[in-house]
């Protein structure tokens, strides 16, 4: 006998996203050195952390070097400071009624959005915008929910996608077939498109009538501009009965080198008599993926006044970066959108181009790498995004590039 493998991963299509541009980054590199690149690909953040939560991480390692304020294993559903601090600012402050013992510390949104399909039956369907983040589908492929895939199509035959083009404003629309599971990624990653708060309270009156549950994901709601567009799912009424959360340090605060995030699971959220709440209370017991006393007190630090001051700039100039894209490119004649709410560019590719067409193209000809709308499914093909995360004079050197090489 011969031990088995998890034949699931098998049936994923080629390799990661990221991945796929990373070899070929470095591809071009290897033939090019004398060509500086400048990435604008990867939604990694280049600001550096800010002065509240550097003072926050030496206190912490100090603290860490005494016997009497030493901390070993964190809670399992993380340090009550954080899950306060989180509860108070992003939740209770904006009327929600979100308790510290309904938010679990992880290492990441990214893990947590891949983990919490652990929870639910391999029998559930699940309803993905599309384009969208990898992960959602990917995790699930792995899992084994997905069916079959069709290489022509892109599609799975065990997933509902939700076309989000230009005529909708790149939003979903309530599917006609009613899911178990919907995710939702609001301000959306790859378009930056949004919901105002009626459109996602269909959202939650939908999922409540059909028993579906929803998990959304809110990464970027520090970059909302706009009045009417919620900064948590929260803030509709009847989402405590049907709605998952997952927030991100990464972008609002500059961890994705430090890694933390959390997931709120209201403990109205049940199946049957059994609570969402207690299940992934249960997984986290077992499978813990939390971060140390030190990253959680950088975390408490970004809501110090301090920390919310200096991380309201670094937000402002990831947006600033935003504007200099969309205003370029659109200036250059190419059909944008997003930038508004979100530091993600998403544009039309030109000349009948497909995304991996333009992919190479920019890197060739401008030196430039962004990501193929295609990689986030079918809706993306003819589509190509643009992070605002590098810095403001890459970020102006590479809309010059572009507009010179058309």
């Amino acid at each position: 006998m011969m031990f088995k493998i998890n034949d699931n991963y098998l049936k994923l299509p080629g390799s990661y996203l990221f991945s796929t541009i990373g070899k070929k980054v470095n591809a071009f590199t290897e033939a090019n050195p004398d060509k500086p690149i400048i990435r604008l690909g990867i939604g990694d953040v280049t600001q550096p952390l800010a002065p509240a939560i550097i003072d926050s991480l030496h206190n912490a390692v100090d603290e860490m070097a005494n016997a009497e304020t030493f901390h070993g294993y964190a809670p399992d559903l993380g340090y009550e400071f954080l899950r306060s601090a989180i509860a108070k600012n992003d939740y209770q402050a904006r009327g929600c009624d979100i308790a510290a013992d309904e938010v679990f510390i992880s290492d990441g949104a990214k893990c947590d959005s891949g983990n919490i399909q652990e929870i639910f039956s391999l029998d559930n369907k699940i309803a993905v915008c599309d384009p969208v983040y990898p992960v959602y589908v990917d995790t699930n492929v792995m899992a084994g929910r997905t069916g079959i895939y069709n290489a022509a199509t892109e599609m799975w035959s065990n997933v509902i996608y939700m076309p989000c083009t230009a005529e909708t404003n790149f939003a979903p629309e309530l599917p006609k077939e009613t899911p178990d599971i919907i995710y939702l990624c609001f301000p959306n990653n790859p378009t930056g498109s949004t919901l105002t708060k009626s459109q996602l309270q269909e959202w939650i009156d939908y999922a409540n009538k059909a028993g579906a549950v929803i998990i959304y994901d809110a990464a970027y709601e520090a970059y909302i501009t706009e009045e009417d567009v919620p900064h948590t799912i929260y803030e509709c009424e009847g989402a405590r009965s049907c709605a998952i959360e997952l927030r991100s340090f990464s972008k609002n605060a500059g961890f994705t080198g430090v890694r933390l995030g959390a997931t709120i699971i209201p403990k109205d959220l049940k199946s049957g008599d059994v609570t969402l709440h207690s299940l992934w209370a249960r997984r986290h017991g077992t499978k813990y993926n939390g971060a140390p006393y030190i990253v959680q007190r950088a975390g408490e630090a970004v809501y110090s006044e301090e920390g919310k001051a200096q991380l309201k700039k670094q937000v402002a100039y990831y947006m600033n970066n935003a504007k200099v894209i969309y205003e370029g490119l659109k200036d250059a004649g190419y059909k944008v959108s997003g930038g508004v709410n979100a530091p993600y560019i998403w544009l039309q590719t030109p000349k009948g181009m497909t995304s991996w067409e333009f992919f190479d193209y920019l890197l060739e000809n401008a030196n430039v790498v962004g990501t193929p709308g295609s990689g986030f499914g079918p809706s993306g093909e003819g589509y190509f995004r643009l992070t605002a995360f590098g810095s403001y004079e890459n970020t102006v050197e590479a809309i010059e590039r572009i507009k010179r090489k058309g």
